[in-house]
C-alpha cells in the first residue's frame, strides 16, 4: 500500500497483515491518495480526505486478476514457404498450357528442400505437354530418317519416342533434382526484369553456366553442366549402335542443352512474363 498527500510526489508505503488490513500512522489531516496493489492482481487507487484528530477506515477495497495480454506470433517455416512457392510455379503456364514450372518470379525465394527439386523434376517430366513435344519430336526425327537402325512404321516411331523421352527424363531428374539435390543448388531461373536490356540479356545468357545456391548465393551451376553430360553418356545406351560416337555424342548433346538453356532464358527473361498464365501474385505484371 502506499498513501501520497495531494500535492506530493512521494509518500508512505506499508503491507497489510495476513487478513488483508493496514495501517498508516500520525498521518497529517488533508486530502490523500491511496494505492493498492499485488503481483498478478489489477491495483486499485482510492482517495479521501482525513480530518484532524480523526481514525480514517477505509471501506473495503477488492482487487480483480489482472487482464492478461498474451501475443501470439504465427510464421511459416522455410520449408513451407517453399511448399506454397513450389505450389504457385506448378501453375504457371505459357499461353495458359505450355509448363514454366522452373521459372521463379520472387527474387527471394526458399531455397528448395530435395523434396521440392524432385517434385518439380517429376510434375515436368510427365505433364501432358511433355509427352506431346516428345511426340512432335519424334515425329520429325522419324520422317527425317534419324537414327534410321531404329526403322520405320508404328515400331520405329515408339523406338524414337523412348529415345526422346529418355533424353527429357533423364536430363531434369540428373540437372535438376538428382545433382541439385547432392550439390545443394537451386534448378530455377529467377527473373530478373529490371535495368537495361543489355544487361538483362547477359544475365540471361549467364544463367546457362551459373545459379543460385541453396544458400543464396550465386555459383557455377555444375548442376546442369553435369547433368548434361551425364545425359548425353546415358542417351548412349540406348541409341542405335551406327548413331553412337562416345565422347563426341555426350559433349554435342551437352552443347546442344546448353545452347536450349541459355535460349529458353532470353525467352524467360523478355517475353514470358508477358505471355504466363497463373503466375503469383506481385509477379511481373500481377496486382
Amino acid at each position: 500500500m502506499k498513501l501520497v498527500r495531494e500535492g506530493e510526489s512521494s509518500g508512505v508505503e506499508v503491507l497489510t497483515d495476513e487478513t488483508g488490513q493496514f495501517f498508516f500512522p500520525n498521518i497529517a489531516p488533508g486530502p490523500f491518495h491511496l494505492s493498492i496493489g499485488s503481483e498478478g492482481l489489477a491495483a486499485q487507487v482510492f482517495s479521501g480526505n482525513i480530518h484532524l484528530g480523526e481514525a480514517y477506515v477505509t471501506p473495503l477495497i477488492r482487487l480483480n486478476i489482472a487482464t492478461q495480454v498474451t501475443e501470439v506470433r504465427v510464421a511459416l517455416s522455410t520449408e513451407q514457404i517453399a511448399d506454397a512457392q513450389v505450389k504457385d510455379q506448378e501453375k504457371q503456364r505459357v499461353f495458359g498450357f505450355i509448363p514454366n514450372f522452373y521459372v521463379s518470379y520472387v527474387p527471394d525465394a526458399a531455397p528448395l528442400s530435395a523434396r521440392n527439386k524432385f517434385s518439380l523434376a517429376w510434375k515436368s517430366a510427365t505433364d501432358p505437354v511433355t509427352f506431346a513435344a516428345v511426340g512432335v519430336v519424334a515425329g520429325f526425327d522419324q520422317a527425317g530418317d534419324r537414327w534410321g537402325a531404329y526403322g520405320q512404321g508404328m515400331r520405329g516411331y515408339a523406338k524414337r519416342f523412348g529415345a526422346s523421352y529418355g533424353d527429357v527424363f533423364a536430363g531434369t531428374f540428373i540437372g535438376s533434382a538428382i545433382l541439385p539435390t547432392v550439390l545443394k543448388q537451386d534448378p530455377r531461373y529467377f527473373y530478373k526484369g529490371r535495368g537495361s536490356k543489355k544487361s538483362r540479356l547477359f544475365y540471361a545468357l549467364a544463367n546457362s553456366v551459373i545459379c543460385k545456391g541453396d544458400n543464396g548465393h550465386w555459383q557455377p551451376n555444375y548442376s546442369s553442366i553435369a547433368g548434361n553430360l551425364a545425359a548425353g553418356g546415358i542417351s548412349n545406351l540406348y541409341y542405335p549402335a551406327n548413331d553412337r560416337n562416345g565422347i563426341g555424342t555426350v559433349a554435342g548433346t551437352a552443347l546442344i542443352r546448353l545452347g536450349e538453356t541459355a535460349v529458353a532464358n532470353i525467352f524467360q527473361e523478355f517475353f514470358s512474363p508477358k505471355v504466363t498464365r497463373n503466375m503469383p501474385s506481385g509477379g511481373p505484371g500481377q496486382p
